[in-house]
């Protein structure tokens, strides 16, 4: 039950960032814009990937040139190669927003999360460890969604336990890049946030998923994006690391 009500926690301090921004409205504008510009990379590299689909999956599986069924098999690869693509860019949009937007977002989080005393350093020292970070964390976004992927396929499995597992592992690591500012300001190296993340998997999943269901609605991750980011700094402040 505990776990329970850890999770149900963690939605809320997602919702608790929309409070937060609706009561700042700069903050929230100001989060729009480096939002607005990651949206528009990622929905021209989609309407590609979806125009490119079809090609790029008869490239892929030459060795069904021979089948009567080839056109729906690929087709199928397609529909696949695109679903792909879009959960790839929903667990990638956080971490390049932030990039984007980090000298600001930085501000965004330390408005929310007021320390008496924090580890500051020049954002364009900082940014050269966030992308490696990110870089680490897509590493293991990729580790566990892969054999999703494939899973996928697999009949009845793949249209249950698979999208709930996805959902899941999305939304924990969402969770990791969205907490990452907050805890950097605590002085805490990517090693020790995972770990202080890892012990508190069921708040951190239940922000994560909320996060992740939201970004897979067309444009309203640019919306929502400010509020994750206020939202994932109180969840460190309250769950994660309080301030004595």
């Amino acid at each position: 039950m505990r776990s329970v009500r850890d999770f149900t926690a963690g939605v809320g301090f997602f919702f608790q960032g929309f409070g937060w921004v609706a009561r700042n409205t700069r903050w929230w504008l100001f989060g729009l814009i480096p939002a607005l510009i990651a949206f528009a990379l990622y929905a021209a590299a989609l309407v590609f990937l979806g125009t490119n689909a079809s090609a790029v999956a008869e490239f892929l599986t030459p060795f069904a040139d021979s089948w009567s069924w080839r056109e729906l098999f690929r087709t199928l690869v397609g529909i696949a190669l695109f679903m792909g693509g879009l959960v790839l860019a929903v667990l990638t949009f956080a971490a390049l927003t932030l990039a984007i937007g980090e000298p600001f977002y930085e501000k965004l989080s330390a408005a929310a999360d007021v320390l008496e005393s924090e580890e500051e350093q020049p954002w364009w020292r900082t940014l050269p460890r966030s992308i490696r970070d990110s870089l680490v964390t897509l590493f293991f976004v990729l580790m566990f969604t892969i054999p999703l992927f494939f899973l996928g396929f697999v009949p009845v499995v793949g249209q249950t336990v698979v999208p709930v597992l996805g959902a899941l592992v999305s939304g924990f690591f969402l969770t990791v890049e969205l907490t990452t500012l907050a805890l950097e300001r605590r002085g805490l190296a990517r090693k020790q946030r995972f770990a202080l993340l890892r012990a508190n998997k069921a708040s951190a999943l239940g922000f994560g998923v909320a996060v992740f269901l939201l970004f897979l609605v067309p444009f309203v991750a640019v919306i929502a994006m400010p509020a994750a980011v206020a939202g994932a700094a109180l969840l460190v402040r309250s769950r994660l690391a309080p301030v004595p």
